[in-house]
């Protein structure tokens, strides 16, 4: 799903995509972007652990520093995903960010213990969803919408 935000969010041209997994993102990766797509699987009804880190990691050094920048959501969620998109959301606010969209939730309704642990095959459908809201967010930047 963040690849295909990515791809799309490439076909603008002048805008520079960085796809980073979140334990390789650090409070200067954050400072140094102009918008942001949050991408997260949802576990436990929660963003996941690496996500939590992720946020843990960059909230304070980041604070103040970046209000008003775009940002959008992505969740990959067994069922809901409502309350991750929530969570972020939440930090998101706390960073002073804009939401330039509703959260994108792809739901996978795996709901059996093999089928939670599974790999998961996204749709093409979806995949084109999330490759158009990575447009979208590159588009709205590369014209000053943001």
């Amino acid at each position: 799903m963040a690849a295909a935000a990515a791809q799309g969010a490439g076909s603008e041209a002048g805008v520079i995509i960085r796809l980073l997994k979140a334990p390789d993102a650090g409070p200067d990766d954050v400072l140094a972007a102009d918008g942001y797509i949050f991408a997260a699987p949802e576990n436990l009804a929660a963003i996941s652990g690496m996500m939590k880190d992720f946020f843990d990691r960059c909230y304070y050094p980041c604070l103040e520093r970046l209000n008003g920048r775009p940002y959008a959501t992505l969740i990959c969620a067994g069922s809901d995903g409502s309350n991750a998109a929530r969570q972020i959301a939440r930090i998101a606010t706390g960073w002073r960010l804009k939401d330039i969209a509703e959260p994108l939730i792809i739901c996978t309704r795996a709901q059996t213990p093999e089928a939670i642990s599974a790999v998961k095959t996204i749709g093409q459908d979806d995949i084109s969803r999330c490759e158009a809201f990575g447009a979208a967010l590159a588009t709205g930047l590369a014209l000053g919408v943001f």
